[in-house]
C-alpha cells in the first residue's frame, strides 16, 4: 500500500481527558494502511507520498453506521416529492413529470421519493394516482421507507396487494420494493448511483459504512471494489431471507470478505422489531396522540394494517429469541430496528436474555424503563440525530407528552451506552456533519434547540462517528483533514447554535482511507 506522510496537522482530541495533544502541529506517518507514527518533524521515507495539511485539523475517518447503499444509489434520478404538501400536489408532480419531454427510467416505472403522508390533511388514494397516470406504473416511496403509494398499473406489475388506498405498508411493502429493484434495468441504475454515493461520501470525510441493505451486500461489495468503486470500508448486513446463505458460507461478524484487502467485512444480522414513526407503526407503550378513530381499547380504523393505535411488534418475543439464538450460534452480531419504546424494551430484554452482542437501531423513543434495562448491556445505540430535524413535528403530534424521551442522546451517554451515529440514508440525509450538528444543537443553526438538555458536546458527537478510532500510532490509516476546529475552541463563548453552524461548515479538505488519499479538494 506504500507510505504517506501528512505534514503539519492539529490533532482534534476526542477523549474527555486527551493525552496532551499539544497546540503545535504534528506530522503523521502512514504505512501499509496503518497510522504508524505521530510527532513533530517526522522524516519523510524515500518514495513516500506527502500530503501538506498546512496547519489544518485532523480527525479519524468518519463512519455512517446505518445506511442502505443500494436504495440510496437508486434514489438519484427519482422524482423528489419531499416538498409535497398534499396528495393532490404529489399527484400533480407526477402529471408534470410524465408530461415532460424526458424518458422514463429503464424499468419503465415512474418512481417518486420522500413524501410524508403523516403531514397531509387528506389520505392518499389509489384513485388519485390512477387519474394522474392511468397507464404508466407509478410507485411513490415514503420518506421513512416504510410504505409505498402505488397506482393500479404498478400494483398489477408488482403483484398487489389491492387495497382501496393504494398504500402498502411494512412487510408487504418491502416485498414489493424488492420486486421493483429486480425489474429489468433497475440494477444498472442502482450501481451507477452507488458509485456516485461513494464519491460523495469521500468528499464528506466518510471512510466506512455499515450497509444494512436488503439483498446480498456481502456479495455486492466485493464485486464493487473489484470494479473500481471505492476504496471504502464496509460492514455488510444480512436479513432473515439471506441468513441461511450466510450461515452456510460460515461468515461471522468481522470476517474479511475475500478479495477486498480487509476493507469489506461481514456485519450484523438485521432484524425488525417494529415499524416507523411516520407510518405510525412504531410499537409504543402508549397510544399515539393523533391516532385516528382511537377507542377505549386503544384500537382505531386509521391505524396501519388494523394494528393497535400504539403500533405493533413485527416479531413475537419467541421469534426474536429464536433469531438471536441463531445469530449467537453462527457468530453474528445483531442490529435490531426498534423505534418505539415498547420495541426498544423488547429488544433489550431479548438481548439481555440471550447474551447476543450488537445494537438497537434508531432508539427513537426511550423512556426510564428502557434506560434502566440498557445500563451494563454490551449493546450499542445506533442513532441518527438528523432525524430530529425532520421528525420533530411528527413526534410533537404523536408523542406530545413524551418529547423529552425522543432521541435522548445525553441520557444514553450518561447511562454508559455506546453511541454509533449514522444517517439511515436514503431515509435521512447522508451527511455526517449534519448528524453531528443535530446531536449538538437538536435543531438547525439559528433555531431554538429542541430539548437542549438531551444534546451532546461536539467532542462526544464526533467520538460517536469515528468507529472508536483515534489519531494515534497503531490506528487504522483513515483520516479527515478539516479547514476549522470542529470543537470550536477558537470561538468566544459559543452557543450550541454557533457550534452546530461550525460543524455544518467545517470544510473537508482531504480524506484518507487505508493510507490512500481518496479525496483532496482543489485549491
Amino acid at each position: 500500500m506504500g507510505e504517506l506522510v501528512v505534514r503539519q496537522v492539529h490533532v482534534v482530541p476526542l477523549d474527555a481527558a486527551p493525552s496532551a495533544p499539544g497546540t503545535e502541529p504534528v506530522d503523521l506517518l502512514l504505512r501499509d494502511g496503518r497510522l504508524t507514527a505521530v510527532g513533530p518533524g517526522l522524516p519523510r521515507p524515500a518514495g513516500a507520498e506527502v500530503l501538506e495539511a498546512d496547519g489544518r485539523w485532523v480527525v479519524p475517518g468518519l463512519w455512517d453506521h446505518h445506511v442502505h447503499a443500494g436504495q440510496l444509489g437508486a434514489t438519484r434520478g427519482r422524482l423528489d416529492l419531499s416538498a409535497a404538501r398534499s396528495p393532490q400536489e404529489a399527484a400533480q408532480r407526477v402529471r408534470e413529470r410524465l408530461a415532460a419531454a424526458r424518458p422514463l427510467p429503464a424499468t419503465g416505472v415512474l418512481t417518486g421519493w420522500g413524501h410524508r403522508a403523516d403531514r397531509w390533511a387528506q389520505a392518499p388514494t389509489r384513485a388519485l394516482l390512477d387519474e394522474a397516470s392511468p397507464r404508466v406504473p407509478v410507485v411513490l416511496i415514503s420518506a421513512d421507507g416504510h410504505h409505498g403509494w402505488l397506482n393500479s398499473t404498478a400494483l398489477t406489475l408488482l403483484g398487489g396487494p389491492y387495497d382501496r388506498s393504494g398504500l402498502v405498508r411494512e412487510a408487504e411493502w418491502f416485498a414489493l420494493y424488492d420486486r421493483l429493484n429486480h425489474l429489468p434495468g433497475a440494477q444498472e441504475t442502482t450501481e451507477q448511483g452507488v458509485r456516485e454515493v461513494v464519491a460523495e461520501a469521500h468528499r464528506l470525510g466518510i471512510v466506512g459504512i455499515t450497509d444494512l441493505e436488503l439483498g446480498r451486500p456481502w456479495v455486492d461489495w466485493p464485486r464493487r471494489l473489484a470494479e473500481g468503486v471505492g476504496p471504502l470500508r464496509v460492514r455488510t448486513g444480512v436479513y432473515v431471507p439471506g441468513l441461511e446463505e450466510v450461515e452456510a458460507a460460515g461468515l461471522r461478524t468481522g470476517d474479511a470478505l475475500p478479495g477486498t484487502e480487509g476493507l469489506v467485512r461481514m456485519g450484523p444480522l438485521k432484524l425488525f422489531g417494529d415499524g416507523s414513526l411516520g407510518t405510525r407503526t412504531a410499537w409504543c407503550r402508549a397510544p399515539y396522540a393523533d391516532a385516528p378513530g382511537r377507542d377505549a381499547e386503544g384500537r382505531g380504523e386509521g391505524s396501519a394494517g388494523g394494528s393497535s393505535v400504539a403500533g405493533a411488534p413485527q416479531l413475537t418475543s419467541a421469534e426474536l429469541h429464536d433469531l438471536l439464538g441463531r445469530a449467537r450460534t453462527h457468530g453474528l452480531e445483531v442490529a435490531v430496528h426498534a423505534i418505539g419504546d415498547a420495541a426498544v424494551g423488547q429488544a433489550l430484554a431479548a438481548l439481555a436474555a440471550t447474551g447476543v452482542v450488537g445494537s438497537v437501531e434508531h432508539a427513537q423513543l426511550v423512556g426510564e424503563e428502557e434506560l434502566a434495562r440498557w445500563r451494563g448491556l454490551p449493546v450499542r445505540a445506533g442513532v441518527q440525530p438528523a432525524h430530529l430535524l425532520d421528525d420533530r413535528s411528527a413526534a410533537e403530534r404523536a408523542w406530545p407528552d413524551r418529547t423529552g424521551q425522543v432521541l435522548p442522546l445525553r441520557r444514553l451517554v450518561d447511562a454508559g451506552v455506546e453511541l454509533a451515529m449514522g444517517s439511515d440514508a436514503p431515509f435521512g440525509t447522508p451527511d455526517p456533519w449534519l448528524a453531528v450538528a443535530a446531536a449538538v444543537h437538536r435543531a438547525r443553526p439559528g433555531e431554538d434547540p429542541w430539548h437542549p438538555e438531551l444534546a451532546l458536546t461536539p467532542r462526544e458527537a464526533l467520538a460517536a462517528s469515528v468507529d472508536g478510532q483515534r489519531v494515534r500510532a497503531g490506528a487504522r490509516g483513515d483520516l479527515v483533514l478539516l479547514d476549522a476546529d470542529p470543537l470550536g475552541a477558537d470561538l468566544a463563548a459559543p452557543t450550541s447554535s454557533d457550534l452546530a453552524a461550525r460543524l455544518e461548515r467545517v470544510g473537508v479538505a482531504a480524506t484518507v482511507v487505508a493510507g490512500r488519499v481518496v479525496h483532496q479538494r482543489e485549491g
